[in-house]
């Protein structure tokens, strides 16, 4: 796997520093799951359990577009995976393959993208229909941002399971 990361940079301002490092987690993601087949993208941690390296990335499409595209950009949008907004659903990937899941990725990355492009700062405030208060454009940069982090963990483990591949 080559690593074509860039570093997020240590000296910046708050919304250069949160896009890099949002950005540097995006492109993890995708080098994580890079090199493997349909099957291997499948294979669950434990018998028991749905989540896999396909799934993870299916989660981290809805929640790009959760949370830029439904809550700061206010467009009624149904979750990709899930008709009834189960965030759960996503990670079951049994009948999707890596092609549709990446290209659904993909698209809600370049929508959240332009969206927080758009935004004139960090301070934009909105309403967010799931917690029933407002949030700002900060607070979704940090969320997504944490769920990354967190999900690359998971996606550490699931690769070195699939074919012994550890780091990054």
């Amino acid at each position: 796997m080559a690593d074509e990361r860039r570093s997020p940079g240590l000296k910046a301002g708050e919304r250069e520093m949160l896009r890099g490092y949002l950005e540097y987690h995006r492109a993890t993601l995708a080098l994580k799951c890079g090199g493997l087949d349909d099957e291997q993208w499948r294979r669950t941690a434990v018998p028991s359990s749905t989540l896999s390296l396909l799934g993870l990335v299916r989660h981290l499409a809805e929640v790009e577009r959760a949370w830029f595209r439904r809550t700061v950009n206010g467009e009624d949008v149904p979750l990709v995976w899930s008709e009834d907004f189960d965030f759960q659903a996503a990670y079951d990937a049994r009948g999707s393959t890596r092609a549709e899941a990446f290209d659904a990725w993909r698209a809600e990355v370049e929508h959240s993208r332009r969206i927080e492009g758009e935004a004139d700062s960090l301070d934009l405030v909105v309403f967010a229909p799931r917690l029933g208060e407002e949030v700002s454009l900060r607070l979704v940069m940090l969320h997504v941002l944490l769920e990354y982090a967190r999900h690359n963990g998971h996606a550490d483990l699931l690769r070195e399971g699939v074919d012994g591949t550890t780091g990054v």
